[in-house]
Formats: C-alpha cells, sequence, structure tokens
C-alpha cells in the first residue's frame, strides 16, 4: 500500500475545473490539505501505517490513538515513520502517536477544534457512535456496512452464484461483506437452491422470507449432504427472517434472504434497510444496470461484482483511512483526495467588478 501511494501522483495544489467567466477572470478549485486529522482506532497496527502514509501523502500532520490490544506494535510502527520523516527532510512531529490507552486522552482529542481539524474512528459501532456523540470536531464515520447483492432477472446464473458466494463468505467480519441478499423472483428457482447449497456446505445460516425459505426448503436440500439437510430441517441453517434482519450486519456466518418482484422492490428495500455502504446488482440487462447506479442511495453501488471490492486498496487509493457513510466531502473509501479540502482559486488580469 505504501509503495502503492509513493507511486501515485501529487495531489496538493491541483487546480481543476478553471474556466473563464464573462468578466474576463478565470475561477477553478485548487486541492488544499485539511490540516490535522485524529485517528482513532481499534486492534489492527496496519492502521498506523495506512494512516501515516495517506497523511504524509497528502500533506496533512496526524494524531494517532490506537487500541491496547497493539499499542507496543503501534509504538514501533510510528518511531518508524518518524525517523523516515526526519531522514526526508521533514517533520518528525507531522505523525504523532499517543504514547497511552487512557481513554480520557479520546475525549480530549475529540475535543479540541482549536487543534485538530476531523477526527477519523475505525473500530467497532460502540467506538464509533461514542466518538459522534461526543465530539466537537467534525467526523468522518460509518456505524453500519449492511451491504446488499441483488440478483436480478435477467441475470448470468453462474455469475451470480460465484460473485454471491465470494461477497459473504470470502470474510465473514469486514464491513463491505454481503449482509443480505435480494433475489428477483423470475430467477429465484433456478438461483435459490444453487446458492442456498453452497452456504449450507459452509455453514452460513439463511435468514429468509417465506417465499425464500419454501424454495430452499423444497429445492436446495435434496442436493445437501445428510448433516447439511438436518441441519435445514432443524433450523440450525434456514429460518424465518424477523424484521430486525433486514436491518442488521452480522459480520458471522449468517445472511437474510428475500424474494423480490424486480428492480423496483430491490432498490426500494435497499434504501430503506440498508446502511448506505455498498450494494450490488448482478445482471444483464444495462436498463436495469444503470437505474440501479443511479437510484441506490449508498457509498458505493458495483453491478456483476463483489461488495468485497469496496476497499481503499482495490479502488486503487494505495490504502485507505476508512469507509464514510457520510454524504459530505469523502464518501465511501477515504484515500488521498478524501483527506483533502478544494479551495477556490481566481487568476485575473486587473479586472474590476463593474
Amino acid at each position: 500500500g505504501c509503495e502503492q501511494l509513493a507511486a501515485m501522483p501529487d495531489v496538493i495544489g491541483d487546480i481543476v475545473g478553471l474556466k473563464q467567466q464573462p468578466s474576463g477572470i478565470r475561477v477553478g478549485q485548487m486541492r488544499v490539505p485539511i490540516g490535522v486529522f485524529g485517528m482513532i482506532y481499534e486492534s489492527r497496527p496496519n492502521v498506523t501505517i495506512e494512516a501515516a502514509s495517506l497523511s504524509i501523502k497528502s500533506g496533512n500532520a496526524c494524531i494517532l490513538r490506537g487500541g491496547s490490544e497493539a499499542i507496543e506494535s503501534n509504538k514501533a510502527l510510528a518511531a518508524l515513520v518518524r525517523q523516515a520523516l526526519e531522514s526526508a527532510g521533514l517533520p518528525r512531529d507531522a505523525v504523532q502517536l499517543v504514547p497511552n490507552t487512557d481513554r480520557a486522552a479520546v475525549g480530549h482529542l475529540i475535543a479540541m477544534p482549536d487543534y485538530v481539524d476531523v477526527i477519523i474512528p475505525r473500530g467497532g459501532k460502540g467506538l464509533i457512535e461514542r466518538i459522534s456523540a461526543d465530539a466537537k470536531v467534525p467526523v468522518i464515520k460509518h456505524l453500519d456496512g449492511n451491504c446488499h447483492t441483488y440478483v436480478d432477472d435477467p441475470c448470468d446464473v453462474e455469475l451470480a452464484v460465484r460473485v454471491t458466494d465470494n461477497a459473504k463468505t470470502q470474510k465473514y467480519s469486514p464491513c463491505n461483506a454481503t449482509e443480505s441478499l435480494l433475489v428477483a423472483r423470475g430467477v429465484a428457482d433456478a438461483f435459490l437452491p444453487r446458492i442456498g447449497a453452497v452456504f449450507a456446505a459452509k455453514g452460513v445460516q439463511m435468514r429468509c422470507d417465506d417465499e425464500a425459505l419454501q424454495i430452499l426448503k423444497e429445492k436446495a436440500a435434496p442436493a445437501l449432504d445428510q448433516q447439511a439437510r438436518a441441519a435445514i430441517k432443524t433450523e440450525a441453517l434456514l429460518m424465518p427472517a424477523q424484521e430486525s434482519d433486514w436491518y442488521e450486519e452480522y459480520l458471522a456466518p449468517i445472511i437474510s434472504i428475500k424474494v423480490v418482484a424486480g428492480v423496483d422492490e430491490a432498490i426500494a428495500h435497499i434504501n430503506r434497510y440498508s446502511s448506505h455502504h455498498t450494494d450490488a446488482i448482478l445482471t444483464t440487462d444495462h436498463v436495469h444496470a444503470q437505474r440501479f447506479l443511479r437510484e441506490v442511495d449508498s457509498a458505493s453501488v458495483m453491478v456483476n461484482a463483489s461488495t468485497r471490492f469496496a476497499d481503499g486498496f482495490e479502488y486503487g487509493l494505495g490504502a485507505e483511512i476508512g469507509i464514510s457513510t457520510d454524504k459530505f466531502h469523502a464518501r465511501g473509501p477515504v484515500g488521498i483526495e478524501g483527506l483533502t479540502s478544494l479551495k477556490w482559486v481566481v487568476m485575473g488580469e486587473g479586472e474590476v467588478r463593474g
């Protein structure tokens, strides 16, 4: 990720959209650093390097506060970053690490708008909710990753099975894993038994509406081995969905499944229940794909691809500071450009306003 970032062009100082106005002035926007961002994160020490490298590349300074699980690793990595800054002739303090895990330090960091321009929490829902509630500094955040995959009519069933399997089971814990599966009624009989067999073989519990439940019980069970068939019959792997399941981010081998009439109902369901993180359509209908892209109100919207691609590295950002489901400024995976702002610039040759 660092090597990919280093090879990317610098964006600071770029002027975009420069246009001549009737008055003679030329008006555009220049990309500039935000300033200082505070990064509050849990567990994974790779975030120390991702945050530091993105901060340096975007011309910002950052204050990092990792969790107790990896404090020693974070200290070691931050020391290497500071050495690298110094060797490059840059200020060592451009990247700072809070050296203790006292929760009071977080309270101070998120309440200093004179010193910190934005806070980025990266961790569980509890951490992000607490930061968002208490912060006196703007926060770039996402709370949930209730991602949807919608299997359209028409679709390539082979592609749909392969992509849906990857979107759910490649890794259960990330926020971009699919948590809810919508299937168009016209392809449900062909698609659901096949994906049901895949999920059952991997021990994924399916929480279904009545229509999906009936199809899976009648047509998926015969294709399973005896143990999986028994699990389905005892509701260990197949059970009715509750209303709360449509909102749920499981982060586990569990998926909600619903049969819908078509693309209209799929879009309506997603916009109601989705956390606006990442949602995908699997289809061979170009018009349906374009409608889905335009009308689904999420930070990332995909056609014929796994939701697991919603990631800064996979998007070519080099690394990501996090994923934002806010609608203002940064949205989706936040890389270099998400850590910058735009200011208006005006180029003149002595023009005055009449």
